[in-house]
């Protein structure tokens, strides 16, 4: 199985599709299909190890077991028994079924998972000659996906979402997701050489998935997958694609983040996440009241521009060896992720918040502005339209992030 290929699928936040679509074609991979927070590619062992190790967007990574039509249970039974499920489920899988229907004759979810997993067990107990199954090795967890009498049948590779980098130690409430963190940095003009601000930086995500990418570090480095044990996976491929992720880390990287938030304990928090997750040396926290951030860049500025010569290099990008260009610090980006204004007390502060972001901008035109929000206030309250929206779904809520872009 090494060298075959076989079907890939990452799944992805609504909205979020082309973003992946990217990350999977900068892996190699040449998409098959795509469809809503779906996208299917072809690839062996190692493509699964650097899907998983690799896509910052993505929610999660499985194997493609098969595609087929069913409107009746029986239909159900026999297509999936049919799938191949001994390639990859040893005689000991700890095996489960989930999944979700949509518009399907076949409504019922713990039906459909009740005949999918007895089709499963008829199907292995055959191969393995055996009637019971101890379930006590790997884990296995198969997931179906049902829209309009169509089912996809596929096994998780991930185990839990790829959000979760292994980093966030520290946790304030109502935190934004490491994989919408790094949408709304590949979606935004932050790169290295430029400067980024975040003025409600709460936990840290933002900043600190900035950082990896600047600094090129894989985002599933420090973590687990359930497919860590799968028999089929060599552990020294695993160790092969673990060394290239580390050969490929950038840490001369030149950019710069300041990180604020008016809440100590989430700058605390951020900072411990930070530190977790090896960016810290990168990034400034700072408690700040937004409508303190034009000053805070300033003095952010006059600190690391006037005084010791390494105090000018950080700034100003200058390694060792020269080659580091230099942080552009009049060109700089705002990514944020600011209060809603669905809790209580939050929509009062809005207004104050948006005049500060707006006077920012004003004073600093060549600066760019990238924003979510479910506000559906905020174009108005800035005084003009976002260059570019986008809409997105933070979990369940549907939200837009607003891109206004600084003059060239």
């Amino acid at each position: 199985m090494n060298d075959r290929n076989f079907e890939i699928i990452a799944t992805s936040t609504f909205g979020l599709e082309a973003v992946v679509k990217r990350e999977i074609e900068a892996l190699g991979y040449g998409i098959t299909d795509s469809r809503n927070g779906r996208l299917t590619y072809k690839g062996d062992l190692r493509a699964l190890v650097r899907s998983n190790l690799w896509l910052r967007c993505a929610d999660r990574v499985y194997v493609k077991m098969g595609e087929f039509t069913a409107k009746t249970f029986d239909e159900l039974f026999r297509a999936a028994e049919a799938l191949p499920w001994e390639e990859w489920l040893p005689v000991n899988a700890h095996f489960s079924v989930t999944g979700s229907s949509a518009r399907s004759t076949l409504h019922s979810v713990p039906a459909c998972q009740s005949i999918i997993e007895k089709a499963i067990v008829k199907r292995l107990g055959g191969i393995y000659g055996v009637e019971r199954f101890a379930k006590n090795g790997p884990v296995y967890a198969v997931r179906f996906m049902a829209q309009k009498d169509e089912f996809v049948l596929m096994i998780n590779s991930s185990g839990p979402g790829l959000h979760d980098r292994g980093y966030r130690v520290k946790d304030v409430p109502a935190p934004i997701k490491e994989t919408m963190a790094a949408a709304m940095v590949s979606l935004s003009f932050f790169k290295p050489g430029r400067f980024l601000a975040d003025p409600f930086c709460g936990s840290g995500t933002i900043a600190i998935e900035a950082a990896m990418m600047a600094r090129n570090i894989a985002p599933g480095l420090t973590r687990k997958f359930d497919c860590s044990w799968w028999e089929q996976i060599p552990e020294e491929l695993w160790k092969e694609e673990k060394a290239a992720a580390y050969k490929a880390m950038d840490l001369d990287a030149q950019f710069k983040i300041l990180a604020s938030d008016i809440d100590s304990r989430a700058v605390r928090a951020a900072k411990k996440n930070a530190e977790a997750a090896g960016v810290d040396d990168c990034i400034d926290f700072k408690v700040c009241d937004v409508k303190d951030l034009g000053n805070a860049v300033e003095k952010y500025v006059a600190q690391n521009s006037i005084g010791s010569a390494a105090a000018a290099n950080a700034v100003h990008g200058t390694a060792e060896n020269g080659a580091a260009g230099p942080v552009d610090l009049d060109r700089g980006v705002i990514i944020a992720n600011p209060p809603y204004g669905i809790r209580i007390g939050e929509a009062e502060l809005l207004p104050d918040i948006y005049d500060s972001l707006r006077g920012f901008l004003a004073e600093r035109p060549s600066w760019s502005l990238f924003l979510i929000t479910s506000d559906k206030t905020f174009e108005t309250a800035m005084g003009r339209p976002a260059d570019r929206r986008r809409k997105l779904y933070n979990g369940d809520l549907e939200v837009c992030y607003y891109q206004y872009y600084g003059t060239k």
